[in-house]
């Protein structure tokens, strides 16, 4: 293996996912994570994806990443929106989203650890809105 190679793998160890309601989100969160909350290739992926009912997965996205970056003790690394891998972070946001359903407590403690905290319920309640919304509009977090 070379340096090269081992450096890629332990920086994004997870591959992308085949579902594309969590290719969606994996994007949206790149790209607000790198351009900011009101990043307009987002906003017209969500538009292309979820059509006229854009705005709620949208906004909810919005609003788990503004309290994500509020609580967050320690930063979440995040691969670049054409990358074909995942960092841990990412993964493990994915994760959280896909359980906060059928196991909110597990998801609330994968996202508390993710973030460095004690207490990520605030963050957790909008997660679940968040995972509602996709499913709602058509795109499940599978």
């Amino acid at each position: 293996m070379t340096p090269t190679t081992h450096s890629l793998a332990s920086t994004l160890p997870h591959a992308q996912p085949d579902d594309p309601g969590a290719r969606l989100l994996l994007f949206g969160i790149r790209q607000m994570g790198a351009h900011g909350l009101n990043d307009a290739a987002c906003t017209q992926a969500f538009l292309t994806a979820f059509g006229v009912d854009f705005r709620r997965p949208l906004i909810l996205l919005r609003t788990m990443m503004h309290e994500m970056s509020q609580v967050a003790a320690r930063p979440i690394q995040i691969a670049p929106w054409c990358c074909h891998r995942m960092t841990g972070g990412e993964a493990t946001l994915l994760t959280v989203l896909r359980r906060i359903d059928a196991s909110p407590e597990t998801a609330g403690m994968l996202l508390a650890d993710l973030l460095g905290v004690r207490d990520a319920s605030s963050v957790a309640a909008t997660a679940h809105l968040v995972a509602q919304a996709f499913a709602d509009s058509g795109l499940p977090l599978r």
